[in-house]
């Protein structure tokens, strides 16, 4: 980018260019995207979209927050709680624009080529990605400016301008910009001797247009930028008898401006918001772990600076401002989002959050006792789980058994060890304090914790750094593979023998997104589990090499194979004539292998069902290639994170849970792990958890051939089945009852006789 030394800065320059604006002045511009020839480009593009097998990895990520859009357009549901997905779907495409538009443009920026799954290049597939953005983005605001906020006035706020402030008011807001925030805005100037200064991402910003006072020429104007503090609320309050007003601060700004600029008149203020691209890969080093650490705070760093690829600008933003934007940084109207709404939804959070709405907030049921046990917290974890396997269903059930088992360890006098993989965890973390807690008491503990865990690499490092001063031993990660399967393992001195205890789980060892993930967990002490975990660490903190796992498939070494094996041994069934059948639930589907091996599978005959909640690259339905194939996508009041796998097996099913999507990063580039259901009661848990989630016709979507979805409408004179409500209320002999396809064996009688064995215990349940 050019800079105060550069050329075009020379004195000649100087001599023939009065103001800055010259120079970028009526850049070259991109064909308008209503010409008639960019939309032929662009039909052209969805004709070749169409035509494929496989669906844009990035196109169904767009579907997938369109189905999130929908939620805040129900008008079932509280405003509140429409405004709150509203906010999500915000916060959704910042990392979306963030991470894949940034990679699209670390392509295009370095001439590297790119072929989409829908069989575009780079470069048409740019021109495609931003139109279906542009139309999302005029989507979004249309529900915010038509549906929510017509409502606000009859639930007591409103979001005003400052016209409609009271002149009492209105000294309580200029004192409030006196002593609060004018002291922290800095005013940044442009021009020849002031370099381009570095704005922020995901930053309110004005771009401030001034000139000589008095004058009207346009020759001596000057830019410069106010970036609004991130660590001041969006919206000042101000609280009257019958209703409360939400007055943006950027409004407050505007008004004061001008004591920031003194003695020259304001041209114009114009509001607009970045995004830069945050998409960045660690090389492989061997260096020594300090060079690690440090690559990835300067990674983060990079990513504060990394260039511009989106930029949300007010509809009336100043021609000459925009110019000089787009020419600075690189960027064409593509990039540029006028904005008829608010700029940035996810300030929302302010208005949910205030106090006074408080008790129209829909109410969160609280969590019930996990099925076979009374209670969420008991007297002694590891009786319970000696006695049996224990499948957890959050967030229907606590998290709690989990940190329960990490606080009994970290203070029993007979755990001599703790072993525990670690990706995202809860601010002010219980899970942190039991491990400390551990080493304090003289216990090992070790902990791998994954320091690449995208935009929590901060954090992260924070807490790995305590860890470790406090004795534990902690790796940072495997090289440039992410660990993303979740272990717990405990090692417990019991006289006469050592015994080991185990956790395995599809959810992050975080106590805060256990309230609002669907995840599955299993508390175990079964010998092949703790065996094939303790192999599994062995792994992962050493140099070992185990020949077979006897429970768990892991990446990257055999996972994608092994389902690839078990698909097909489905589809040799279906051949022969006998019952078949896959049921896979999962965050994300898009490894072209598993597809391929599905869409045989299907041509074979398998009857196929699978629960996507995002990203699907398979196109199901097709006539010759998938019609065996349905896909469902469940959005509604939590975020379904469970994945769990399905092979019919003739009548016994095989099932599996974990943290592996069927993508490639799961099965290339992570660390994951799989693990098969084997106690009856446990597998037939998660086979009713698939049956309900193909049941739900409240938040369900089906998957149309051409890519695109429709919600899922209840039959007439059916019953609402909302599976984020009915899980609540799952009983143990309808789990025992449930079939997913025909001719499934279920052994009850093997659990029959577990009944009413639950231990006794006295302690309450823990609602949180």
């Amino acid at each position: 980018m050019p800079g105060p030394s550069d050329p075009i800065y020379s004195n000649e320059k100087r001599g023939r260019l009065s103001n800055i604006f010259s120079f970028f002045k009526n850049p070259k511009e991109p064909v308008p995207m209503e010409d008639t020839k960019f939309a032929s480009s662009v039909e052209k593009a969805n004709t070749l979209v169409q035509q494929s097998d496989f669906i844009s990895r990035d196109l169904s990520w767009l579907k997938f927050n369109d189905r999130v859009l929908d939620q805040a357009s129900d008008e079932e549901r509280n405003l509140f709680d429409r405004l709150k997905f509203l906010a999500i779907t915000s916060s959704n495409l910042d990392e979306f624009f963030s991470i894949r538009i940034g990679s699209l443009y670390n392509y295009l920026d370095f001439g590297k080529e790119r072929l989409d799954y829908s069989g575009l290049r780079e470069i048409p597939f740019r021109k495609l990605m931003m139109r279906e953005l542009h139309d999302y983005i005029r989507r979004q605001d249309a529900c915010y400016t038509n549906q929510l906020a017509p409502l606000f006035a009859s639930h007591g706020f409103r979001i005003i301008k400052l016209e409609e402030v009271t002149k009492d008011e209105i000294t309580d807001v200029e004192e409030y910009f006196e002593r609060t925030v004018y002291p922290m805005l800095t005013p940044m100037l442009f021009d020849y001797t002031h370099a381009f200064p570095v704005l922020l991402a995901k930053v309110l910003i004005l771009g401030v247009i001034t000139q000589v006072k008095g004058t009207d020429s346009e020759e001596d104007r000057k830019l410069s930028f106010v970036q609004l503090p991130l660590n001041l609320p969006r919206f000042y309050v101000i609280e009257r008898e019958e209703e409360v007003l939400f007055l943006p601060i950027e409004a407050i700004v505007r008004e004061y401006i001008h004591k920031l600029y003194r003695n020259v008149d304001i041209v114009s203020t114009n509001l607009f918001r970045i995004i830069r691209n945050g998409d960045f890969s660690l090389e492989e080093s061997d260096d020594v772990e300090s060079d690690f650490i440090d690559e990835i705070k300067q990674k983060i760093k990079n990513r504060r600076l990394g260039r511009v690829v989106q930029v949300s600008v007010e509809a009336d933003i100043n021609p000459d401002l925009l110019n000089l934007i787009k020419k600075r940084w690189e960027i064409d109207d593509h990039n540029v989002f006028p904005v008829e709404g608010l700029i940035d939804y996810t300030s929302l959070w302010g208005i949910i959050k205030h106090p006074e709405f408080k008790d129209q907030l829909p109410s969160i049921h609280p969590p019930v006792p996990p099925l076979g046990l009374e209670r969420d917290r008991i007297p002694d974890i590891f009786e319970v789980m000696k006695e049996r396997d224990i499948l957890l269903h959050h967030p229907y059930n606590n998290f709690e058994p989990v940190l329960q088992l990490l606080e009994q360890a970290a203070e029993d006098p007979k755990v001599l060890s703790i072993k525990l993989t670690i990706y995202r965890l809860a601010k002010n973390s219980r899970v942190t304090e039991a491990l400390l807690h551990a080493a304090e008491n003289g216990k090992h503990v070790a902990v791998l914790f994954e320091v690449k865990a995208r935009f929590d690499e901060e954090n992260n490092i924070k807490e790995a750094q305590r860890l470790q001063k406090a004795g534990c031993f902690v790796i940072y990660g495997i090289g440039l593979l992410k660990t993303h399967t979740k272990l717990l393992l405990i090692v417990r001195n019991e006289g006469n023998r050592v015994l080991r205890y185990a956790h395995l789980s599809s959810g992050n060892y975080n106590e805060d997104t256990s309230r609002l993930y669907t995840d599955t967990g299993l508390l175990t002490s079964n010998e092949e589990y703790t065996h094939d975990i303790s192999e599994f660490f062995n792994v992962i903190t050493g140099h070992s090499m185990p020949t077979e796992y006897q429970n768990l498939i892991t990446a990257p070494r055999y996972m994608r194979s092994t389902l690839i094996e078990l698909i097909r041994q489905e589809a040799e069934n279906a051949k022969a004539g006998l019952p078949s059948g896959i049921c896979i639930k999962i965050n994300s589907l898009e490894d072209k292998d598993i597809i391929l091996e599905l869409y045989q599978a299907s041509q074979a005959g398998v009857p196929i069902q699978l629960i996507v909640r995002g990203i699907c690259c398979l196109r199901p339905g097709r006539e010759g290639l998938s019609e065996n194939i349905t896909v469902r996508s469940l959005v509604g009041d939590f975020l379904e994170h469970s994945r769990i796998f399905y092979f019919h097996q003739k009548g016994e099913p095989v099932v599996y849970g974990g943290s592996a999507d069927a993508m490639v990063r799961s099965f290339d580039k992570r660390i994951e792990s799989l693990f098969k259901l084997v106690d009856p009661r446990v597998r037939q848990q998660a086979i009713h958890i698939l049956y309900f989630s193909l049941q739900d016709n409240v938040n369900a979507y089906e998957m149309q051939e051409d890519g695109s979805y429709l919600h899922c409408k209840m039959k007439e004179g059916a019953e609402p089945l909302n599976i984020h409500k009915a899980f609540y209320d799952v009983k143990l002999e309808d789990v025992m009852q449930t079939k997913l396809f025909e001719k499934e064996e279920i052994k009850a009688e093997e659990t029959a006789s577990e009944e009413g064995a639950e231990p006794e215990t006295e302690a309450p349940l823990v609602e949180e």
